[in-house]
């Protein structure tokens, strides 16, 4: 009896989850090039890079929204459970009220582990297709612009341009400090840094050299020169944190922190992230156990009236704590990525504690 229980309730689950997922993508696509299809025929894309981009956003966005999906699916087949009495002849045959849930645990810990991997394998390279084809077609010139980027390039030399055009290679208002311990030994400054051909050409160039006797001053209209550092270097994409897998990402942190970035929680977000959202699916699944175990008055709509209420508060909590963090220099990154999973944890405990009653 338990066995074929347990089969039951995972095949629903999984399958309710999957219908789901399968129902909701095409009207995601077909939005998303109702929105796009302007500047897709403006630019007479090549249909390949079109459907590959389709492809790459699909994935990406699943990703982010498969709680959500996850969440609805559940509520759905269980409130069907209830209205059919099922959830009572169960319980009725003496099987536990955990007993029950333990089918929809199992299956949530797939789904989390499969979420896992996924964000791993496949989720950083469709990032990065999906953000290089919205940089290459839909962003202006203007949005390419990189505005007052500063960088640590080596333990003692530091960059900063106050605009950075990484389509041309070209930055404005270029400095570069070099340090010997906490002293300066020299300045480089020039009004415009441009990069080919391995070489970097500064325009209205200046170098300030101090020493035990003073400052000497060298100018010239234009030098062709080799610098010690990658021109785009100097502006990072604010995507790049989510095309890489979670080692990479590690690396590119601490990468990141010795060279002064000032916009590290962009990076400390991403990180958390891929850890706590497979793990909402978890508490997901518990709310709307919870919620549509029992049967109600208005049937299987109010139960989902229900739950796509506590869905979009997460996605607003999770919304506005990730913004918070990202521009905030006094919260912690990881307590604001998780802090709507603590809250629903929270929420969910005490749903389940009463649904048990």
């Amino acid at each position: 009896m338990l066995k074929i229980l347990d089969k039951y309730i995972l095949k629903q689950y999984l399958g309710a989850f999957l219908l789901l997922l399968c129902l909701f993508i095409p009207i995601m696509i077909t939005v998303h090039i109702a929105e796009k299809i302007g500047k897709i025929l403006a630019q007479d894309i090549p249909f390949a890079e079109v459907m590959m981009y389709l492809l790459d956003f699909t994935i990406y966005f699943s990703n982010f929204l498969f709680p959500i999906f996850l969440f609805i699916s559940t509520m759905f087949f269980t409130s069907k459970l209830a209205n059919n009495t099922e959830i009572v002849a169960f319980l009725s045959s003496g099987v536990s009220y955990n007993r029950f849930l333990r089918p929809y645990i199992i299956g949530a810990v797939i789904v989390c582990v499969t979420a896992l991997i996924f964000s791993t394998v496949f989720v950083p390279g469709a990032a990065a297709g999906f953000n290089e084809f919205q940089y290459k077609y839909f962003k202006s010139e203007r949005e390419k612009q990189t505005s007052n980027v500063f960088r640590r390039i080596s333990d003692n030399d530091y960059v900063y341009v106050s605009n950075y055009q990484s389509k041309r290679k070209t930055g404005f208002d270029f400095t570069l400090e070099h340090f010997n311990g906490n002293e300066l030994e020299y300045k480089i400054y020039a009004e415009r840094i441009k990069f080919s051909d391995s070489t970097y050409t500064l325009s209205n160039y200046k170098k300030r050299t101090l020493n035990e006797y003073g400052e000497t001053l060298i100018a010239k209209t234009r030098l062709d020169t080799i610098l010690n550092f990658d021109i785009d270097e100097l502006t990072p994409s604010s995507y790049i944190a989510e095309t890489q897998s979670y080692s990479e990402l590690i690396d590119f942190i601490e990468k990141e922190e010795s060279r002064g970035n000032g916009n590290m929680n962009v990076y400390y977000v991403e990180k958390h992230k891929r850890t706590s959202i497979p793990v909402s699916a978890v508490i997901f699944t518990i709310i709307a156990v919870a919620v549509s175990s029992v049967k109600k008055r208005g049937g299987m709509g109010v139960n989902l009236a229900i739950g796509l209420s506590i869905a979009m508060c997460y996605m607003f909590l999770d919304k506005v704590f990730g913004t918070i963090a990202e521009k905030s220099t006094s919260f912690e990154p990881w307590i604001a990525v998780w802090a709507p999973n603590i809250f629903f944890g929270i929420v969910a405990l005490i749903l389940i504690r009463n649904a048990r009653r």
